[in-house]
């Protein structure tokens, strides 16, 4: 009786029309999106793959030829016998289903096209108590809408790549990727059964799914290494990665940067795979090299210097070195130690504070730090005495870089570092002089584009694929004088030697850095064509053992450098208009003589923040460290002693932290300057060349007038604290 009512319903059987809601073939194809994005390198290389969707595992489309032969065969043999032959219903099968229910018993009837009718049409997914009749006629009526719009070897290449089988695996291209660690190509008959014996029961517990596979098989099969098998595949935690992953910060970071939603399975990037090994590769050999010296972390960034693209970027040394490989370290915020101090030159060379050829003196200070005395030491702790700014730069020497900041201001410098792209936080006051020897921090890339900036003239662009309008940062004569200096071998040989990591075999501008304590490494450098950045040290801020910029990053950057100029050597830029080259001496041999760069008209002078102090010496070519008892030369100190006009003390931007255990008294701050009317926050305190005021807390604003109510002078300071007891 149960057959003759299923042959009625196949004489009844609803034919759907052709624009009843099924897909063609191909729009079903081609709206197919993987769950992992593909990254591709500026020729088409693949070198990423990125995890876009978390709640499904799918792998790219894959077409029915390019599934082995075994599953083919398998899925057919196990799910429908008659799949070639039917057109959408396996009647007879529905019958033994039906018959199968009645006996208490569970057996499928659905064909493959009509479970792909279900994987298509949410509507028809089976419920948990199991389809009932008008359900089961809609999916009867879908598959033969399929078997009438598709070939047969479309429904089984559809089904192959959208059937959920374990957990999160959709297709069977994710399954064989996950369970086996192979394309769906290699599959043999043993994992070909496993997985369509999990096309009933996804989640089976591995022995089940072993039985199922071995009676599939059939003609007495090897159960024992398909169990093995089975054990193995079906607890796998994680899947092999796809393919190569070289570059998976830049991928996340080029990601954030579309403005739109991604449409495409695959994202070009500008990345250079051959480089993006090599910088990896150079990476972690200089992790091996400092291995027992407390260094995990390391980070690499090239820059072209004309596009602003990104040709390699590592984010990390990875997991084999780091406990935090998944933190970016070309994002993250560090202290950049010495690697600021040519924007404080450049500064003052567009300020005409100073020449190349000026003399500073290199010997231990106490600063105003605007805070608080600053007392900056040199690396090496050596101090050579006077010393013209080229080697100064050159060679880092900390001393005469503070005194320079002195000169030039916290809050100037603050914001000419912000016009070059750094982003620093809090204000100049808040940081005081040690801004210029690196106390705020920023990001490898944003620091790496800053001297990209000086490799192209003073005029800052941002890096490819992100916002920022172009301007001039410095004038490009003062950024040709500061990579003059940073490409000398000669100049920095005092401290780095003749024969270090920076020494390259064409032009390149390289500057090191160190943050306090060795938390940090840096070496930044440019050449003709290219900006290399690589960063040194501990994700956790733990303090490396021993190693400075020479022995930490900048091996890494010598060797990208050299790769980067193997066919053509770097060459030095040609000189803007506006430059002029001559010759100098020293006398008493303070120095060896060269030729020197000067902005037009300053070899004739030397300016303070007030005004030019004339040096006839520079006129003729010759520099007189012995000029000081004159009152001629030596700039770094007689800037540092002058007093200047208007308000001298405290300085513009300072910041004043109270200790509410110490006394009142003790705590005055002294207001001094030019004879004049001192006014605090708009209310008169008093007048004189100086003046005590007991400090309070907050913002406030000083202003020096003339007799006559002109105001001489005006900053801004800030106190910061609790009341203190008076």
């Amino acid at each position: 009786m149960l057959c003759v009512v299923v042959a009625a319903l196949a004489a009844t059987t609803p034919s759907r029309a052709a624009d009843d809601g099924v897909p063609a073939f191909e729009t079903l194809r081609a709206a197919h999106r993987p769950s992992d994005l593909i990254v591709l390198d500026r020729h088409g290389e693949p070198i990423q793959t990125l995890r876009i969707d978390d709640k499904a595992r799918r792998l790219p489309w894959q077409p029915l030829a390019t599934f082995s032969p075994a599953l083919r065969e398998l899925i057919v043999h196990g799910e429908d016998r008659q799949f070639w032959s039917h057109g959408g219903v396996d009647w007879s099968g529905l019958a033994r289903g039906a018959l199968a229910r009645t006996q208490g018993r569970v057996q499928g009837g659905s064909t493959l096209t009509m479970q792909l009718a279900a994987l298509l049409d949410p509507a028809l997914a089976r419920p948990a108590g199991g389809r009932g009749a008008l359900q089961k006629w809609s999916q009867i009526g879908a598959a033969h809408a399929l078997e009438a719009r598709w070939s047969k070897a479309q429904i089984l290449e559809a089904y192959l790549n959208l059937v959920p089988l374990r957990g999160e695996l959709i297709g069977v291209p994710a399954a064989s990727h996950h369970l086996f660690g192979k394309q769906a190509s290699g599959l043999d008959r043993g994992e070909a059964a496993l997985l369509v014996a999990l096309l009933r029961a996804p989640n089976a517990a591995p022995a089940l799914v072993q039985r199922r596979a071995c009676a599939l098989l059939g003609e007495a099969p090897d159960c024992e290494r398909i169990g093995s098998l089975a054990s193995r595949a079906l607890v796998r935690r994680s899947a092999p990665p796809l393919g190569e992953q070289l570059a998976p910060h830049h991928a996340r970071w080029l990601l954030a940067q579309q403005a739109k939603p991604i449409t495409s399975v695959r994202l070009r990037s500008t990345l250079d795979a051959r480089l993006q090994r090599s910088a990896l590769q150079a990476l972690r050999t200089q992790m091996a090299e400092l291995q027992g010296r407390q260094v995990e972390d390391g980070a690499v960034l090239v820059l072209d210097n004309r596009s602003g693209e990104v040709l390699a970027w590592v984010g990390s040394s990875g997991p084999a070195w780091s406990d935090a490989p998944a933190v970016d370290a070309v994002l993250a915020r560090r202290q950049p130690g010495s690697t600021l101090k040519p924007f404080v030159y450049a500064l003052a060379f567009e300020r005409g504070t100073l020449t190349p050829a000026s003399l500073l003196h290199d010997a231990p200070a106490d600063l105003d730090g605007g805070s608080g005395a600053f007392m900056p030491r040199n690396y090496d702790h050596r101090y050579r005495g006077w010393v013209s700014a080229r080697s100064a730069l050159a060679a880092s020497l900390n001393v005469p870089a503070a005194r320079l900041a002195a000169l030039v201001g916290p809050e100037p410098l603050f914001e000419r570092l912000n016009a070059a792209g750094l982003q620093l936080s809090e204000s100049g006051g808040y940081h005081g002089l040690a801004l210029a020897l690196g106390s705020a921090d920023v990001t490898l890339l944003q620091l790496s584009n800053a001297y990209r900036m000086l490799a192209n003239g003073g005029r800052w662009t941002p890096v490819a694929g992100t916002p920022g309008a172009a301007r001039a940062v410095f004038d490009a004569r003062v950024a040709f004088q500061v990579g003059d200096i940073l490409a000398d071998a000669g100049a920095r040989a005092t401290t780095f030697g003749l024969d270090s990591a920076l020494v390259t075999r064409g032009f390149a501008a390289v500057k090191t850095g160190t943050s306090k304590d060795m938390r940090d490494n840096w070496c930044i450098g440019f050449t003709d064509r290219y900006t290399v950045g690589v960063w040194v040290g501990n994700a956790s801020g733990d303090a490396m053992h021993h190693v400075s910029g020479t022995q930490g990053a900048a091996p890494v950057w010598r060797a990208l450098v050299q790769q980067l100029h193997a066919q053509q050597p770097s060459r030095a830029p040609p000189p803007p208009p506006g430059l002029e080259r001559r010759a100098i001496h020293f006398d008493n041999q303070l120095e060896a003589p060269r030729d020197e760069w000067f902005l037009q008209g300053s070899g004739e002078t030397l300016a303070d923040a007030r005004g030019r102090v004339p040096i006839s010496e520079h006129a003729r070519g010759r520099v007189h460290p012995n000029e000081h008892a004159r009152g001629r030369l030596r700039v770094g100190e007689q800037l540092a002693q002058k007093r200047p006009s208007g308000i001298s003390s405290p300085r513009d931007g300072s910041v004043f932290a109270l200790d509410p255990d110490m006394p009142a008294p003790v705590q005055r701050i002294r207001f001094e300057g030019e004879a004049g009317q001192w006014w605090l926050d708009g209310q008169p305190l008093g007048s004189g060349a100086s003046l005590q005021w007991m400090p309070w807390p907050g913002r406030h604003r000083l202003e020096l007038k003339a007799a006559d109510g002109r105001v001489i002078d005006r900053i801004a300071f800030e106190v910061r604290g609790a009341y203190v007891r008076r």
